[in-house]
């Protein structure tokens, strides 16, 4: 019987980790909820490994992969794999994935005709689906033939999927989104729920009386667009802003998704200014289009790797976008957990409420109360905006 081993290694997206013996990879699995949770399904996909230190070639391996996961362009085809008790058809399948260069597509349909077996995609999508091999056999780069992400059985599924290609800088999928699960949100509500209903008495009879957390997130095709949209927005109703932005959007070519900064700086003032466009908003737009454009605004990829702060300091250099609106954007668009907005007038009004606070609550109050609601102060948030409107009714 084999010798088999394993270990965990930190990547990009999480803790991973590989197993190998000595012919070669026997096994990679992407990150589980928690490393001990990876640990846990390293142990019970091979019973028989031990924990231990890879060997300089498996090291090699583990190295070229978290590059790989960086965002190099890092090839893993020299990477020895052991097919042994792989099925052939599989083994071609694999191989065929293998050739897929990082930011590079297939569908299962072409894999198929490369490997001789036409008509047999979903043949081909069973195999990947038991791919053992995950990111060295590039499964993620394998796409349905509509361009769809098609399935993905690791922890995340599709979303895991969607956030490979976008490290990879592969053609987007459809439709684009800015989010990292399938949910929408960075992290898990019920979770967060419980996190918050331990931590803070109050807090709990919050939730109790508001019901579940119901965070509505929206979808947009680039992070241009989503915050060309809340420039327009700023201190108007939303019916006014929507009024207005739909006809911004409807002076460039296919709608919405002709809004880019080439299109808007193309457009002249008048036009902007006859859509609505306050003269404030005008210059705002101009802006943001010529610092994304320059590449001061990150990519959705790259947004995916930063932290808050820094998003929010890159986001306030554009004219007319305070740390309010991009607060916002990491709340609504991004589904980040941990961003307490103190300066918004419902959050602290919906505190007072909640906590039975005489007077409008200082900023710095809420701050140091919100302490204890880490790392899911977004959840918190959601509620004191609850608190609000039930102190309303």
């Amino acid at each position: 019987m084999a010798v088999l081993s394993f270990a965990l290694f930190d990547t990009s997206i999480g803790r991973c980790g590989i197993a190998w013996g000595e012919r070669g990879v026997v096994g990679i699995q992407l990150p589980e909820a928690s490393a001990t949770a990876t640990r846990v399904r390293l142990r019970e996909r091979f019973a028989d490994a031990r924990e231990g230190q890879p060997p300089r070639d498996v090291q090699r391996a583990v190295d070229r992969i978290a590059a790989l996961l960086r965002g190099e362009k890092t090839p893993l085809d020299s990477i020895a794999l052991d097919m042994e008790g792989v099925p052939p058809f599989h083994r071609r399948v694999y191989e065929a994935a293998r050739a897929i260069a990082p930011g590079e597509t297939l569908s299962y349909g072409e894999i198929a005709a490369r490997i001789g077996a036409v008509g047999s995609a979903r043949a081909v999508g069973q195999a990947l689906g038991r791919n053992p091999f995950a990111i060295v056999v590039p499964c993620h780069r394998v796409l349905a033939a509509n361009g769809k992400a098609g399935g993905f059985s690791a922890n995340g599924g599709v979303a895991t999927k969607r956030k490979l290609l976008e490290i990879e800088g592969a053609r987007a999928l459809d439709p684009p989104r800015l989010f990292e699960h399938e949910s929408g949100y960075g992290f898990d509500p019920l979770a967060a729920l419980a996190h918050l209903r331990a931590s803070d008495a109050s807090l709990e009879r919050l939730i109790a009386a508001a019901g579940p957390f119901r965070m509505e997130l929206k979808t947009t095709s680039s992070p241009f667009v989503a915050l060309s949209e809340a420039i327009v927005y700023q201190q108007l109703s939303g019916k006014a802003a929507a009024t207005i932005f739909g006809r911004v959007c409807a002076l460039l070519p296919r709608a919405k998704r002709g809004l880019t900064p080439d299109n808007i700086l193309r457009v002249s003032d008048e036009k902007l200014r006859g859509a609505g466009l306050s003269r404030a908003k005008l210059l705002s737009l101009r802006d943001l289009a010529r610092r994304t454009r320059a590449g001061e605004i990150p990519s959705l990829a790259a947004l995916r790797r930063m932290d808050d702060e820094a998003i929010i300091e890159r986001l306030t250099a554009v004219r007319g976008i305070g740390r309010w609106t991009a607060e916002m954007f990491l709340m609504f668009r991004l589904g980040r957990p941990d961003v307490l907005p103190v300066g918004d007038y419902g959050v602290r009004k919906g505190f007072g409420i909640a906590f039975k606070k005489r007077g409008l609550p200082a900023p710095a109050d809420l701050e140091k109360h919100g302490e204890r609601w880490k790392p899911y102060r977004t959840v918190a948030s959601w509620y004191l905006w609850r608190a609000l409107e039930l102190g309303k009714e």
